[in-house]
């Protein structure tokens, strides 16, 4: 089942849209689309996204809290307001040493070329 978007054409809250759950990592969907997405999430203190290796850009943005971000083993601390690019095809892996919320935009590659 695909995750429901939050509506169109109205202004939202980010920090309001997504909750903290003790002990968990929390996402909402703000819009999906074939040529990337973007979510909002929310993580409680001592959680962590899994590592992995996208194949795609990642732009994460701090909306509240400090993040530690992790790029290729070299650690990033972002505090809200910040933002880093996790360029793809390197490893990766968000640690919440606090709780934080974030932005991801993800954003695919090889539609440059269509016309919209």
């Amino acid at each position: 089942m695909q995750p429901k978007e939050i509506e169109k054409s109205k202004i939202h809250i980010l920090i309001e849209i997504i909750e903290y759950v003790p002990n968990s990592v929390v996402s909402k969907t703000i819009i999906r689309k074939t040529t990337g997405n973007i979510s909002v999430m929310a993580i409680d203190t001592g959680e962590a996204l899994a590592e992995k290796i996208s194949p795609f850009d990642t732009f994460i943005q701090i909306i509240e809290g400090k993040a530690e971000i992790v790029i290729d083993d070299q650690s990033n601390i972002l505090q809200m307001g910040h933002g880093i690019i996790i360029p793809a095809h390197t490893s990766n892996f968000v640690k919440a040493n606090e709780r934080f919320k974030m932005i991801s935009t993800v954003i695919k590659s090889g539609y440059e070329g269509s016309t919209l």
